[in-house]
């Protein structure tokens, strides 16, 4: 029998408040990275109250850069990661600093710390964890291939950069290809 995944429970105060779905629901994952310098950081973003439900934006899992797993929401609970895509996915943020904090800069859109291999290392028993876990688990996206959205740049309103770019240039993609997780195709990637 295999040893039960380590993971550091952290629910969020209106978790108790998000939607709730079946296991047989969840069929993909999006990976993102959090743009912020800490986890620290990305714990507060995620405790803002954005809506009338009493709920805001978050993730399910956080990996910080140590490798410890956080569970900030539920896999039964649907959280708000990815727009339109949040009722049969589950989101995994990694801690890293991405585009902050210049996020909408067009000088700035590199982004450039790499993903330690202790993150990538959970990552994966994580993504092996949700596949025993849920049978119909069979996509995975970042959050770039499925929010394309362009927005007017912080720094000049007529040039146009992408909303989202996470989990970005650095993310070690084929190392995901022996979990036969299918990436999203484009054509299933419109909401």
């Amino acid at each position: 029998m295999p040893a039960a995944l380590a993971v550091v429970d952290q629910p969020l105060p209106y978790v108790e408040r998000l939607q709730r779905r079946r296991s047989a629901d969840i069929d993909l994952v999006v990976i993102h990275c959090t743009e912020l310098p800490d986890l620290a950081t990305a714990r507060d973003y995620g405790e803002r109250v954005l809506y009338e439900s009493g709920t805001g934006n978050s993730g399910h899992y956080y990996i910080d850069a140590d490798g410890t797993i956080y569970r900030y929401v539920a896999d039964e609970r649907v959280a708000h990661h990815t727009r339109g895509y949040n009722e049969r996915a589950i989101g995994i943020e990694l801690s890293n600093r991405g585009r902050w904090p210049d996020w909408l800069d067009s000088r700035h859109q590199a982004m450039q710390e790499p993903y330690t291999e202790a993150q990538i290392g959970r990552l994966l028993e994580l993504l092996r964890h949700l596949r025993a876990q849920h049978a119909n688990l069979r996509w995975i996206a970042g959050h770039e291939d499925l929010d394309t959205a362009e927005v007017p740049a912080s720094d000049d309103a007529n040039l146009r950069v992408r909303r989202k770019r996470d989990p970005g240039p650095l993310f070690p993609w084929p190392r995901l290809a022996p979990l036969d997780l299918q990436r999203l195709p484009a054509a299933a990637a419109t909401p």
